[in-house]
C-alpha cells in the first residue's frame, strides 16, 4: 500500500480504537547454546558452531542449560512475574529452512514465568501498565540469507544461504496481554516498552541487547476495532523489527494502513507481515497459525523444569536496582531537569550516557551528543542512534577535548562522521586531519589584527561599553582560522586590546 493510500492517522484514530500486543525475543548471552554445547558467539565463520543436536540429526539428544535457566527465571523476576514451580518444554512443529529439525523446542502451556507487568512512559509523560501474559525459554532459528534481487528478503532472490550457528542459541520470548487505552500514543507505548526490556535484560547481564545483532528483537500485533465494539478486529503480526525506531514507525504504519482497508469495507487478513526499514512500510508475509496448527506436544527427550524455592529466592536477591528507582537516582546524580530526562528515556539512550558518564564524561555533555548531533546523524541516514557505530567511550573523549578547549563544537562535530565511519578514536581523527583549535595567542592576535584593520570602529564601540559588537571582529577571525579558533578566547583578547 503506497503513503498516498494510508489513512491520514488522527483520522484512523476517531474511527478506531487501537489495540496492540508486544512479543519480544531476548536472546541470552550464554556460554553456549540452549540443548547443546555449542559456542553462543556472534559474528563467527557460518556453520562452525554447529552439531548432530542443534541441526536435528536422528538419535541426537538434548540437555538443558542451567545457565539458560537461571537467566530466564530472573528476567521472570524482573518483570514481576509469578515463577512456574513446575514447567516442560514442547515440541512447535513447523517446517522451515532454517530451523533443520522441523520443529522449535519451546514450551507452551507451561512458561517458566507468567503474569506480570511492567509501567513505561512516553514522551507526553503519560504511564501505561502493560500487563505480561507470559515469559518463556525456547530456541533461536538459524539465519537466512538471501541472494539476488535488491531488498535482502526472500521475494526476487536467485537463492538462499543458512547459517545454523544462530540455530538452538537460548531465548526468552516475553508476550503481553493485549494492550487497551494507549490511543494516539500506542506506537509510542511500543517503543517504550521494548526499550523497556531491554534496559531490564542489560542490567541483568543474561544479555547484550544490541538490537541491531537481534539480540532483542520485537513482534508487534496491531488491531483495529470500531469504537465501542466489544470484539477485538483481527491482528495483524510484523516479525523481528529489531530498532525501536522501527517498532514505533511500523506499529503506526500498520494503524493507517488496517484503517484505509476497514474504512472502504475491507477486511484484514490475520497473518505476519515485513518491515520495510528503507519504505517504511510492510508487507505480507504469511497466513498466521494460531497454537493449533503447530501440533504442540510434549518434549520426550527432556525432562520437567522444577527450579527450587532456595534457587528463586538467590536470583531474586541478586536482582539489579529496579528500572523506575534506577531512573530516579540517575535523574538527581545528573542534575537533569524532568523534560531533559524524559527525552534520553524516551530516546532509548539512557544506558548510553550511562556508560559515556562512566567513561569520564560529564552528565549534559553525554546527553547533549547523544540526544543531539548523533541523533541527528543517526536520523539523516534512517537508523535509531543507538546503531551507529560509535563507542560510549569515544563519545566521552569527544566531550572531554571540547571541555579541554582542544576542540569546540563545531570542530567537534566534524570529527563524529570519521569516529562513525571507524578511521579512529576523536584523538586520532583530529591529529590526522589538523582539527586541533589553535591556542597561539600570537596567531590568534594576528587574525585579530586583519580584521580590526577592516573594522577599526570596532574598538571605540567596545571602549563606549557596547561589548556586543567585538561579535563581528570575532566572526571575522573564526573565518580567516577556518573555525579553528576559541571564541572565548578571541572575544577576551579583543577587549584587551580595548582596554589597553
Amino acid at each position: 500500500m503506497s503513503k498516498a493510500e494510508l489513512m491520514d492517522y488522527e483520522k484512523a484514530l476517531e474511527q478506531f480504537e487501537v489495540v496492540i500486543g508486544l512479543e519480544v525475543h531476548v536472546e541470552l548471552n550464554t556460554n553456549t547454546k540452549m540443548f547443546c554445547g555449542c559456542r553462543n558467539e556472534f559474528g563467527d565463520e557460518p556453520n562452525t558452531n554447529v552439531c548432530p543436536i542443534c541441526i536435528g540429526l536422528p538419535g541426537s539428544l538434548p540437555a538443558v542449560n542451567k545457565r539458560a535457566i537461571e537467566s530466564s527465571i530472573s528476567i521472570g523476576l524482573a518483570l514481576g512475574c509469578q515463577i512456574a514451580p513446575t514447567g516442560r518444554f514442547a515440541r512447535k512443529n513447523y517446517f522451515y529452512p532454517d530451523l533443520a529439525k522441523n520443529f522449535q523446542t519451546s514450551q507452551f502451556d507451561e512458561p517458566i514465568a507468567f503474569e506480570g507487568a511492567l509501567d513505561v512512559e512516553v514522551a507526553s509523560g503519560a504511564k501505561f501498565t502493560v500487563e505480561i501474559e507470559r515469559a518463556h525459554m525456547e530456541e533461536d532459528a538459524g539465519k537466512l540469507t538471501h541472494i539476488g534481487g535488491n531488498t535482502g528478503r526472500i521475494q526476487g532472490a536467485e537463492y538462499s544461504l543458512v547459517d545454523y550457528n544462530r540455530a538452538g542459541v537460548p531465548l526468552v520470548e516475553i508476550v503481553t496481554k493485549p494492550v487497551y487505552g494507549t490511543g494516539a500514543e500506542a506506537p509510542e507505548v511500543a517503543k517504550a516498552y521494548v526499550a523497556s526490556i531491554r534496559e531490564i535484560v542489560k542490567a541483568l547481564g543474561v544479555s547484550d541487547a544490541r538490537m541491531e545483532r537481534g539480540n532483542v528483537r520485537c513482534d508487534a500485533n496491531v488491531s483495529l476495532r470500531p469504537h465501542g465494539q466489544e470484539k477485538l478486529g483481527t491482528r495483524t503480526e510484523t516479525k523481528n523489527v529489531n530498532s525501536l525506531r522501527s517498532i514505533e514507525r511500523a506499529v503506526r504504519y500498520e494503524i493507517q494502513r488496517q484503517a484505509a482497508i476497514l474504512a472502504k469495507g475491507g477486511t484484514i487478513t490475520q497473518e505476519t507481515r515485513h518491515w520495510h526499514e528503507d519504505k517504511g512500510s510492510t508487507s505480507s508475509g504469511r497466513p498466521k497459525s494460531d497454537a493449533d496448527d503447530y501440533r504442540y506436544f510434549p518434549e520426550p527427550d527432556l525432562v520437567p523444569v522444577q527450579p527450587s524455592k532456595e534457587l528463586i529466592e538467590s536470583l531474586r536477591a541478586k536482582l539489579p536496582e529496579h528500572p523506575s528507582e534506577r531512573r530516579k537516582r540517575l535523574a538527581a546524580e545528573w542534575g537533569f531537569a524532568e523534560l531533559e530526562f524524559r527525552d534520553v528515556v524516551n530516546a532509548g539512550l539512557l544506558d548510553q550516557i550511562v556508560d559515556t558518564v562512566a567513561a569520564g564524561a560529564k552528565p549534559q555533555a553525554a546527553r547533549k551528543w547523544w540526544t543531539g548531533e548523533l541523533a541527528r546523524l543517526a536520523n539523516a541516514d534512517g537508523k535509531d542512534v543507538t546503531e551507529l557505530e560509535i563507542s560510549a567511550a569515544h563519545v566521552a573523549e569527544l566531550a572531554q577535548l571540547v571541555e579541554s578547549g582542544k576542540l569546540n563544537d563545531r570542530l567537534a562535530r566534524e570529527v563524529l562522521p570519521s569516529v562513525i565511519a571507524g578511521e579512529g578514536s576523536p584523538t586520532e581523527i583530529v591529529a590526522a586531519k589538523g582539527l586541533e583549535v589553535v591556542s597561539d595567542d600570537t596567531a590568534l592576535q594576528a587574525a585579530i589584527d586583519d580584521a580590526l584593520a577592516k573594522q577599526p570602529d570596532i574598538l571605540e564601540k567596545i571602549r563606549e561599553g557596547k561589548l556586543q559588537a567585538a561579535g563581528a571582529v570575532i566572526g571575522s577571525v573564526m573565518q580567516a582560522m577556518k573555525g579553528q579558533a576559541d571564541a572565548g578566547r578571541v572575544r577576551e583578547l579583543i577587549i584587551e586590546r580595548a582596554n589597553k
